[in-house]
């Protein structure tokens, strides 16, 4: 089966983002199909680098400088200590949550309906043992739905019929949502809303990018890209902290 080459990836990504559509143009690498190709990532090791570098380079080339600048003048901090620095939370929780509770539902909106206040409650309560549990169990009746599902009903035809027509909305909608998700990550007094704006854009570049790899290859594969790229900043902190180590 023929590839694609990244550019042409990436092609297809910017047209999603002028003209979405739940089409997959991407065709699959792997043989596994069904509900479980939905969380099998279809996407291999270069790619999925390359998708991860494109959004660094996106957040700390492009809007990283105005980002900082904002941050600056608006004297607000962030929330996250470097000393301190949250590897679980980063790499395997934000990921698994944020995914669920903002891309799932773009290609599965029933599952949503009740998936979406489940993970609400996740999210607000962080890493609480129950909080955990609840998404434990979450993931695991949404694999049992999954596996469960057959051809809909006329009713559902018609239904998903319509989902189409709004699905621009909805995907929008989310990633908008994820973005402002991100405004907590600082403290501030007080802020203008355009101040907020620029702080969450690249969160907002980063939640377009993760919606059409949700979209086109899969739940799976965008749980993989969203934690490698987390796992960028907190690896550039912990060996600057390392590097400060041994000059000291």
């Amino acid at each position: 089966m023929t590839t694609l080459r990244f550019r042409d990836d990436f092609k297809q990504f910017l047209l999603f983002v002028r003209r979405p559509s739940l089409t997959r143009r991407v065709p699959r690498s792997l043989s596994v199909t069904g509900w479980l190709g939905d969380w099998w990532p279809n996407i291999r090791l270069p790619r999925l680098l390359a998708w991860a570098a494109t959004l660094w380079a996106l957040n700390i080339l492009v809007l990283g400088p105005l980002v900082l600048a904002v941050f600056e003048l608006s004297g607000a901090t962030h929330r996250i200590s470097v000393h301190n620095l949250p590897w679980l939370q980063a790499l395997l929780w934000a990921p698994v949550v944020e995914e669920m509770l903002f891309r799932f539902g773009l290609r599965r909106p029933l599952l949503a309906l009740g998936l979406v206040p489940l993970m609400m409650v996740v999210l607000l309560n962080g890493l609480a043992w129950w909080a955990s549990s609840l998404l434990a169990l979450s993931v695991l009746t949404v694999w049992w739905l999954s596996a469960r599902t057959h051809t809909p009903s006329a009713n559902g035809y018609r239904w998903l019929r319509r989902y189409r027509t709004v699905f621009p909305w909805v995907l929008h909608l989310s990633v908008l949502a994820f973005a402002a998700l991100h405004i907590k990550n600082y403290v501030f007094d007080e802020m203008a809303w355009w101040m907020m704006v620029v702080l969450v854009a690249p969160q907002w570049v980063t939640g377009l990018v993760l919606s059409w790899i949700r979209v086109q290859r899969g739940i799976g594969a965008a749980m993989l890209v969203h934690g490698l790229f987390n796992a960028g900043p907190l690896s550039v902190a912990w060996l600057a902290l390392q590097l400060l180590g041994d000059l000291g």
